[in-house]
């Protein structure tokens, strides 16, 4: 990458935790010294994290980031394929070297707005949709232009109605296409589906398929449409694949086996 260092990566298997040295040596010493203490503000986490001492010379610093990071980030199969990674031969999904090639090699370029995420394309199909493939293009392309118009509005009261400075569409990659979220917002107000379980189904928190169903559901009732309800009422991912394969559809063999 842009160090041009090899960067060999080998993580812990699941429930080896106890023997982490970290764990013994300083978590442990950190629980003992906030028992019973009750943690009520950041300053208090980390006055009490920073306090925690020990006979035999521990000592501990600690301070809070205050930095803000992204949340429900999604890697798409894509970019994971072309990372210039190689798996060790020993258990490569916990032990892998990630290889100094040059960044503009990888592809990092954002999945098309007005499609969904390429492992999700099969969730389009219109016994789940509720509409043809013509009449969801359509109502595609009349979302995205009032997202745009959406967009634009709220930035500009964001800068305080001053001039844009950086060009429409950069910025950072969206987490979610406005098809995923069309889809995400259909599959809950015409199958019924739980908020939560469609925040799995699309690696989400659940946070954001709510903020985002309720854009999309402002776009609808500008662009005039109701997403009239099923007789199809879904209450899990298993409910959901059920009804797909009932229907014929084809679902990605990594999600079947994941079943």
């Amino acid at each position: 990458m842009e160090t041009g260092l090899e960067i060999t990566v080998c993580h812990f298997p699941p429930g080896t935790s106890k023997w982490n040295k970290v764990e013994h040596r300083l978590f442990s010493h950190i629980t003992m010294n906030w028992r019973g203490r009750p943690l009520t503000s950041h300053e208090v986490i980390v006055q009490t994290i920073a306090a925690t001492t020990t006979r035999t010379g521990l000592r501990v610093h600690a301070e809070l980031d205050t930095a803000t990071y992204d949340t429900g980030v999604r890697i798409g199969d894509g970019q994971m394929d072309a990372l210039p990674l190689t798996r060790h031969d020993w258990h490569g999904d916990w032990n892998y070297t990630l290889r100094p090639e040059a960044y503009d090699q990888i592809n990092t370029a954002p999945d098309p707005f007005d499609q969904p995420s390429p492992d999700l394309a099969w969730l389009c199909h219109a016994a789940l949709t509720g509409l043809p493939p013509q009449d969801w293009d359509a109502l595609i392309t009349t979302l995205l232009a009032l997202h745009d118009q959406q967009r634009e509005a709220s930035l500009d009261k964001r800068r305080g109605h001053r001039p844009r400075l950086a060009a429409p569409g950069t910025g950072r990659r969206p987490v979610l296409t406005l098809a995923d979220r069309l889809l995400a917002t259909t599959f809950h107000q015409r199958l019924a589906l739980p908020q939560v379980t469609i925040a799995t189904l699309f690696s989400v928190r659940p946070e954001t398929i709510n903020r985002r169903i309720r854009e999309i559901s402002e776009l609808l009732q500008q662009a005039g449409h109701t997403i009239q309800p099923a007789p199809h009422r879904l209450t899990s991912l298993d409910d959901l694949y059920s009804l797909a394969t009932a229907e014929g559809i084809v679902i990605p063999s990594e999600i079947n086996t994941a079943c």
